[in-house]
């Protein structure tokens, strides 16, 4: 699965963590994404979708 929403293309950022003594290292932030069973064109699939998109009323639940 790609980590990134079928409604919006929310994707997964790349970042460091920096630590007190400034170690650097990589890390990625997340979207929050839920499985979802969703109409889309008229049928029912599953989808994964980021929950900014279901709060927002983007998708619509079946």
């Amino acid at each position: 699965m790609a980590k990134h929403c079928e409604i919006c293309g929310k994707v997964s950022v790349v970042g460091s963590n920096i630590s007190h003594a400034h170690n650097v290292t990589k890390r990625r932030w997340e979207p929050n994404l839920q499985r979802v069973k969703a109409k889309v064109n008229g049928e029912v699939k599953k989808i994964w979708v980021c929950t900014r998109c279901i709060r927002s009323g983007k998708v619509e639940k079946a």
